[in-house]
């Protein structure tokens, strides 16, 4: 009897290190940590890939939005009009009176708040009278000439926002936890359905984005702001700034498959 009991009791600790191990592995990102014949032993989890492929692609449209916003930020425009005066002359042009323009700190630092209905403009481009200043002014006015107009992708945008940040911040840690309580599969799905949101809100902000660039190119010249030669310039500037959002849109795919790849790989372990 007692040759059979130190048997079963061995057979059991050895199933719960092993899924002890399997679910500690999930948590240490792309490397998992393990024995074997009593050495160590570093296996690379290929998913993390997929982080590292996302971040390499907001890197490189990062730099080529800096590079493009440099070269024309040096290219004065005929108008001689500054970030700030755009923004005003288009707000006014389009009936939006309750709506302020102000200076922020930072580079490309530039937004629409829709809750302050204020366009806030980075240093620069507040006092710029460059075509790249103006055409980011101009799109930052777009979001504006959105928000009154309601246009629906920015109320679905705003709407999901809360939701979002969360998923965003919380998402990957609460698909660890439910993988560490033995694989809780309601914990695991609201996980990874949080992240989902995050990536939502990244697809809803493609249209919003090309919608304010498709007005700020439309209003420019009908304005008489930017001549015909200066908007090639332009649609450069607001090109290659919405490629960013493309490039975060596909890490956040990225990072969900991994996510769903990590959950996967908890079940695995366990079983």
């Amino acid at each position: 009897m007692t040759g059979c009991s130190e048997e079963k009791s061995h057979a059991e600790r050895y199933s719960e290190d092993k899924d002890l191990k399997g679910r500690w592995q999930i948590m240490f990102g792309g490397f998992n940590f393990g024995m074997s014949a009593g050495m160590s032993s570093i296996y690379y989890d290929a998913s993390y890939l997929l982080v590292i492929l996302g971040a390499v692609l907001c890197l490189i449209t990062s730099g080529v939005v800096k590079g493009t916003f440099n070269k024309y930020a040096k290219v004065a425009s005929r108008s001689q009009m500054t970030g700030a005066e755009v923004a005003r002359a288009i707000l006014q042009k389009n009936g939006i009176y309750d709506v302020t323009v102000r200076r922020v700190a930072g580079s490309l630092t530039d937004n629409f708040n829709p809750s302050t209905k204020i366009v806030n403009l980075s240093e620069d481009v507040y006092d710029s009278t460059s075509v790249a200043a103006i055409s980011v002014a101009a799109h930052e006015c777009g979001h504006a000439m959105q928000h009154d107009e309601q246009y629906f992708p920015l109320k679905v945008r705003s709407s999901i926002l809360p939701v979002a940040n969360f998923g965003s911040k919380f998402g990957l840690w609460i698909v660890i936890a439910g993988i560490i309580i033995s694989y809780f599969r309601p914990l695991i799905f609201a996980g990874v359905v949080l992240f989902a949101f995050g990536v939502l809100f990244q697809l809803v902000t493609l249209p919003v984005e090309f919608d304010a660039s498709r007005r700020a190119l439309e209003t420019l010249p009908g304005m008489g702001i930017l001549q015909e030669d200066e908007m090639k310039g332009a649609q450069k500037v607001l090109k290659s700034a919405a490629m960013t959002y493309v490039a975060s849109a596909a890490a956040s795919i990225l990072s969900l498959i991994r996510i769903i790849l990590i959950a996967q790989g908890g079940r695995r372990s366990r079983d």
